[in-house]
């Protein structure tokens, strides 16, 4: 009989040819073929999600006060206020954020009590770990925790991510996804989701979901098209194209065709940045028309104008904001100081 040293020998005999014949596959595939990577699903739709209106608009009164407190590691304080909003109550949030060259932290809580936090750390320029946290101060409130990892191949990225793990019953909503460049321009890759629980009523089974989407990027020279298709019936596609180095347009298609439905929602909207001023529109089949205005009046002060015209309910919403900056931090650390390290 052979001794355990041996078999060990040989198992690593065996396995090294095949390290070899990766990392020389690899190295070709550098060389010869080149594909860039296409990003992180995540991620998919960034241009348009920045061009677009929905993560800027408001109504009512807003004010965000922020203080650089360091800037080696970056420390950063922020009081946010909103009110007179006719769709959310008055708020405060206090937030914090702290980061360096491997990791970030950010926390907030509001006056309610609730409470957020998100940590990003890079163990090397390809991997980063990701948690998030919400934790609800009110009796039968959501809560959540997050825990995902994201890999920057040569021509690929793969993230995996868990909502709600629980080790006990193994419940939770898990996602995997792959995307892939089979070309200098195209990007092709999919994502799973597989959502377990108990059973939400005496006599039911327990919950066991799985579902998959497909996804298509392609890259141009100065635009990006994408596109994703989920099981239940539900097509989204984006476009985003730079015109000019001020000018950004942006479109949305979302189609659903289900049972006992059928619906279609576009958007189309438009980003001009200037010097001093940031000026957003956008467009959509509900019969909404949106803008928001920033303009920087001075280094530390902006001053924003959002409006928004529904003429299908015939209903009108504004919105005025103050973003206020002030740093304790001496003017020499400051300057050549650029904005939050990755991981993001």
């Amino acid at each position: 009989m052979s001794s355990p040293s041996e078999s060990n020998h040989t198992g690593l005999r065996l396995f090294i040819p095949h390290v070899y014949s990766y990392e020389t596959f690899s190295a070709w595939r550098r060389e010869y073929l080149g594909f860039p990577n296409p990003g992180t699903i995540e991620n998919l739709q960034k241009e348009v999600k920045s061009t677009h209106l929905t993560n800027f608009i408001f109504d009512g009164a807003r004010a965000d006060i922020t203080k650089a407190v360091s800037m080696n590691p970056a420390f950063q304080l922020t009081h946010s206020f909103a009110l007179g909003s006719s769709t959310a109550p008055p708020t405060y949030n206090f937030g914090a954020v702290v980061a360096d060259a491997k990791s970030f932290m950010q926390g907030n809580v509001d006056h309610d009590g609730n409470l957020s936090a998100r940590i990003n750390h890079g163990w090397s320029p390809n991997n980063v770990t990701k948690m998030q946290t919400s934790l609800s101060a009110s009796r039968g409130g959501n809560s959540m925790f997050q825990l995902e990892h994201d890999y920057l191949g040569l021509d690929y990225s793969l993230n995996v991510k868990a909502i709600n793990p629980s080790p006990i019953d193994g419940s939770g909503a898990y996602f995997g996804n792959y995307l892939q460049s089979v070309s200098k321009h195209l990007a092709l890759g999919a994502e799973s989701v597989y959502q377990t629980g108990p059973s939400p009523l005496p006599g039911m089974p327990p919950i066991s979901e799985l579902s998959t989407s497909y996804i298509a990027k392609y890259t141009g020279q100065d635009w990006i098209a994408t596109a994703q298709v989920q099981p239940a019936g539900v097509l989204q596609t984006t476009f985003w194209q730079k015109l000019g180095e001020k000018l950004e347009i942006a479109a949305d298609l979302q189609l659903v065709a289900v049972r006992h439905r059928r619906d279609a929602i576009a958007t189309v909207g438009a980003k001009y940045s200037l010097r001093q001023a940031m000026f957003r529109a956008q467009v959509d089949t509900t019969g909404k028309v949106s803008a928001l205005l920033e303009q920087q009046l001075a280094p530390a002060f902006a001053f924003m104008v959002a409006g928004e015209l529904d003429h299908v309910k015939s209903t009108a919403k504004v919105g005025l904001g103050i973003m206020i900056e002030a740093s304790a931090a001496p003017p020499e650390e400051l300057a050549g100081q650029p904005g939050y390290p990755p991981p993001y």
